[in-house]
């Protein structure tokens, strides 16, 4: 009989244990975005760079596990789920704090006294972004919850924010300067990708486990 499997408990039964602590470190890549928008917003900028160092090393971090989890997948071994499903779940998931290091790197390269109106919607998307690694956090845990978790309606949400925040960023284009609304687009976009690698990775995930 078919049954919902933990995602520790696969990992255990194989080669693959470390895909679990990759995705705790991409994760906690992400969760600092938390502090550092709020430090954007702030225009602490040394706080900033602070904080984008934090990231980059573990972003680092997470990229040797990605390399020793390729590692141990050689075609010879008989693994427990599907190599290629291992591989295009991995792609995704390290997108995730690949995306947060580069918001991280954008928002040390320009700062602003910005609108009211920016930070509250850059704070409100990180809000949502946050909301979005937590989930996908607990998915990693525990497949049953990966099934019961809406990551789509989490990405909608996260969308439609996004589009309030570019009309906002356009809106100000007199107090930033249009190199600002290119700067702070991009910086709103890349913040986007983050909750779009974890629902694609999500995807990947549910299809690994089920086959």
């Amino acid at each position: 009989m078919r049954y919902m499997r933990s995602i520790a408990g696969i990992f255990a039964e194989s080669p693959f244990k470390p895909l679990y602590e990759h995705a705790e470190r991409v994760c906690e890549a992400a969760y600092k975005l938390e502090e550092m928008v709020q430090a954007y917003c702030d225009g602490d900028a040394s706080r900033v760079q602070e904080l984008s160092d934090e990231i980059s090393a573990l972003e680092h971090e997470a990229d040797l596990i990605k390399q020793t989890i390729r590692k141990r997948l050689p075609y010879s071994v008989l693994l427990p789920v599907n190599r290629q499903d291992v591989l295009e779940f991995l792609k995704p998931q390290d997108s995730i704090s690949d995306c947060a290091e580069d918001v991280a790197k954008l928002m040390t390269l320009r700062s602003y006294v910005l609108p009211k109106e920016i930070k509250s919607g850059l704070l409100e998307m990180t809000k949502m972004t946050m909301k979005t690694m937590d989930a996908y956090l607990k998915a990693t845990e525990k497949i049953s919850q990966l099934v019961a978790t809406s990551f789509r309606k989490l990405e909608h949400e996260i969308d439609m924010i996004g589009m309030g925040l570019t009309r906002k960023i356009f809106l100000a284009e007199d107090e930033i300067g249009a190199v600002g609304v290119f700067h702070l687009e991009r910086i709103s976009d890349v913040l986007g990708d983050v909750s779009d690698s974890a629902a694609r990775a999500a995807d990947r995930l549910r299809t690994m486990i089920s086959r």
